[in-house]
């Protein structure tokens, strides 16, 4: 990413920088560019990283697999986007792929499972 960053500084900022001379100059766009940097980005990744932190992690995999469904149907209310058969397939995979996941636990060793059964017991040497 650091790299990606350094290439485009070098090669594209010197091009680039006579078509962004009028937004920067103009405070109004200038503000427009950077709420839609704060909203697109910051706002949630931070939603993100609260989510993660409250929600048990099946929860909130389940919760992100349904994102692209979600956009999809955004998409098509609010756009009148229609997808293709191949890009509804491929929402329906990702939907389907998370929905299938189960987490591979090994099984507790005997004696946990002796120490747990035994949790809450008193015993009584009279």
């Amino acid at each position: 990413m650091a790299a990606a960053m350094l290439v485009a500084c070098v090669f594209v900022a010197p091009v680039a920088v006579g078509q962004a001379a009028p937004a920067v100059i103009d405070p109004v766009t200038l503000a427009a560019g950077i709420g839609v940097g704060i909203c697109s980005s910051v706002i949630p990744y931070v939603c993100d990283q609260l989510a993660m932190a409250r929600m048990a992690r099946s929860t909130y995999a389940l919760l992100v697999a349904l994102l692209p469904a979600t956009a999809t149907v955004i998409g098509m209310v609010a756009l009148r986007q229609l997808p293709s058969l191949a890009e509804l397939a491929g929402v329906g995979l990702v939907v389907l792929s998370v929905a299938l996941h189960r987490e591979l636990r090994p099984p507790p060793p005997a004696a946990v499972k002796t120490a747990l059964s035994q949790k809450g017991k008193t015993k009584c040497d009279t």
